[in-house]
C-alpha cells in the first residue's frame, strides 16, 4: 500500500526592497517544484528562510534578532520529531556569511541572492552534511535556472507583480553596499523579460514593475541582436495585450536619457509616478557620496519630466547626517524638498555600512543631530505629501484594487500616482480597475467612491490608465485636456 507523504511547508519572511519582494517569491517558486507549499505561519514549516537586507544597520541586526527568536521554534520543532531548516538569504548573507553562522547556531544554510536558484540542492546538502554557506557569483545566470511560478501561484500575489530587468550597480556611491553584496551590473535579455510579463498577464496580472538596484540603466540584449534601452523595453511592453500599466524603480537620475522622459509623454500604460532618489540637497555632500550628479542636474531632470508628462508625481530618497553634513548642507536638502514638491519620500539616518568608503569617515554626525535632522525632514516631506493627497479630493481616477480594506467591506487599491485608495466596494473589484471619486484623505491613504454608469454597475477599465477625468487640478496637474495639448499624456 502507498502512502501519501504530506507536503512540506515553506515560509519566506522578506525584509528591504522589491527586489527582496521578488526574490522571495522565485525562491518559493524553485521549492514548490520539489513539493513544498507555502505556510503564513512560521510554527508549521519544514524550511523557513529569512530573505535579509543591507542597506542599513538596523536592518541587519533585525535579522539577528529574528534568529534569536527562532531557535525556540526549532527547538519545539525538535521535539515534535520534525527537523525545520533555518536559511538565510539575501544581501546579509552575502555580506556576513560567515559571521551569521558564528553568531548564530540556529542556521543551518546560508545562500547569496546570486545563488538561491540551488536552493533545492542546498537543503538536501544542509540535511546531509551540515551548516552550509553558498556566497559565491556563479558563473551561471540564475534567471535561466528558475522555475516560472504557476498561474495560481501568480494569481494570488495579486493583479501588480514585479518582474526583475536588472541587478547590481556600477556607480559605488560611497554609503551603498549594494556593489558588494549584489555585484556589477547585470541586465536579463529583452526575450527573457517579455516571456516573463507574458506568463504573468496571461494570469491576470494587470500592472507590471520593473525592478532593478539601477534599473534604468538596463541594457538587455534585444531580438537584433544590440543593446537595447529602458525606454525601448517600455514600448515594447506597452504593446503586449493586457498590460494596462507600467511602472518602474529605482532609477538613478545619471540615467534618466532623452528616450526615456519622452515615454512619459508618450505611453498611456506608464504611470505618472517616478520614484528617483537624489539622497541631498547639498552639491557637497552628493560629491562626497560619489553620486555623480549635482542639484542643478537632479533638478533640470525634474523639470524635463514634469514638461514631458505635467501630472506625474515625484519621490525620492534621503539620507540625513552624511559624514560632514552641516546644518547649511541640511538647509539645502529642505530646499530641494520645497522646490520639488515630492508627493512621498523615504528617509533615513545616515547608517555607517562595513566596506563601504563612508563609513571610515572622522568626520561622522552625531546621533542626536541625525535624528533632529530626521524629524525636520519627514515633517516637510509630509507636509508636501498631505499638500498632493488633499489635492486629489474630488476628482476621479483609476484604481487598481489589490486586496481587502481593513473594515468589512472595504477594497484597496493603488491610483495612477502609487498612493493608496480605500473604498467600499464588492470583492469581485479585485483584479480589477475601475474609476473611483476621491472623497477624503487619511494619515496614509485616501478614500474614494465606486463611479457608476447610469446609476448602475460601476465603470470598468482594464486598457492603458490614462490617469484621471476632467476635474479641479492638483497643484502643478493640468487636466487630461491641458496634457493633449502640451504633448502629454
Amino acid at each position: 500500500m502507498s502512502v501519501t507523504r504530506a507536503p512540506r511547508k515553506l515560509y519566506v519572511k522578506s525584509y528591504g526592497c522589491q527586489m527582496n519582494v521578488y526574490d522571495s517569491q522565485r525562491m518559493a517558486d524553485v521549492l514548490a517544484r520539489e513539493g513544498y507549499v507555502e505556510t503564513a505561519t512560521p510554527e508549521d514549516a519544514d524550511v523557513l528562510v529569512l530573505n535579509t537586507c543591507h542597506i542599513r544597520e538596523k536592518a541587519a541586526e533585525k535579522v539577528y534578532s529574528e534568529l534569536g527568536r527562532l531557535r525556540v521554534l526549532k527547538q519545539e520543532a525538535a521535539r515534535d520529531g520534525r527537523r525545520l531548516t533555518v536559511a538565510v538569504a539575501g544581501c546579509v548573507a552575502q555580506a556576513e556569511g560567515e559571521e551569521i553562522i558564528r553568531r548564530a547556531p540556529v542556521v543551518d544554510l546560508v545562500v547569496g541572492p546570486q545563488s538561491y536558484h540551488r536552493l533545492p540542492d542546498l537543503v538536501a546538502r544542509a540535511a546531509v552534511e551540515g551548516r552550509v554557506v553558498d556566497t559565491e557569483f556563479p558563473a551561471e545566470d540564475k534567471f535561466d535556472h528558475l522555475a516560472a511560478p504557476t498561474r495560481a501561484a501568480t494569481r494570488s500575489r495579486g493583479a501588480a507583480a514585479f518582474v526583475t530587468v536588472q541587478e547590481g550597480c556600477d556607480k559605488f556611491c560611497t554609503f551603498c553596499v549594494v556593489p558588494y553584496t549584489r555585484g556589477a551590473e547585470f541586465s536579463r535579455p529583452v526575450a527573457k523579460i517579455l516571456a516573463e510579463v507574458e506568463d504573468l498577464v496571461a494570469a491576470g496580472v494587470k500592472e507590471i514593475r520593473l525592478i532593478g538596484q539601477n534599473v534604468n540603466a538596463w541594457h538587455g540584449e534585444g531580438p537584433d541582436g544590440g543593446a537595447w534601452t529602458l525606454a525601448r523595453l517600455l514600448y515594447r511592453l506597452a504593446e503586449v495585450p493586457g498590460v494596462a500599466r507600467l511602472r518602474y524603480t529605482t532609477s538613478h537620475p545619471r540615467d534618466m536619457d532623452d528616450a526615456l522622459i519622452a515615454a512619459h509623454r508618450d505611453l498611456p500604460a506608464l504611470m505618472p509616478q517616478l520614484h528617483l532618489p537624489v539622497q541631498s540637497g547639498s552639491n557637497r555632500i552628493l560629491d562626497a557620496m560619489n553620486r555623480k550628479h549635482d542639484r542643478a542636474e537632479y533638478l533640470r531632470v525634474i523639470e524635463r519630466l514634469k514638461t514631458a508628462r505635467p501630472d506625474i508625481a515625484m519621490s525620492s530618497d534621503f539620507i540625513v547626517g552624511f559624514p560632514g553634513e552641516t546644518e547649511q548642507d541640511f538647509s539645502d536638502t529642505l530646499a530641494l524638498v520645497d522646490a520639488v514638491g515630492f508627493a512621498s519620500a523615504y528617509s533615513f539616518k545616515y547608517s555607517p555600512r562595513p566596506g563601504t568608503p563612508a563609513a571610515d569617515s572622522d568626520d561622522q554626525v552625531s546621533e542626536a543631530e541625525k535624528a533632529e535632522r530626521l524629524a525636520r525632514l519627514q515633517a516637510r516631506i509630509d507636509h508636501h505629501a498631505a499638500a498632493f493627497n488633499a489635492a486629489t479630493v474630488g476628482r476621479t481616477t483609476q484604481v487598481l484594487f489589490e486586496g481587502t480594506g481593513r473594515h468589512d467591506g472595504q477594497m484597496t487599491g493603488k491610483s495612477p500616482w502609487m498612493q493608496a485608495v480605500q473604498v467600499m466596494a464588492p470583492p469581485s473589484v479585485k483584479g480589477e480597475i475601475h474609476a473611483v471619486r476621491i472623497t477624503g484623505t487619511g494619515t496614509n491613504s485616501l478614500y474614494g467612491a465606486l463611479v457608476v454608469a447610469n446609476g448602475s454597475a460601476p465603470l470598468r477599465h482594464d486598457g492603458p490608465d490614462h490617469g484621471t477625468t476632467p476635474d479641479p487640478a492638483l497643484p502643478g496637474v493640468p487636466d487630461p485636456a491641458v496634457r493633449a495639448a502640451s504633448g502629454g499624456h
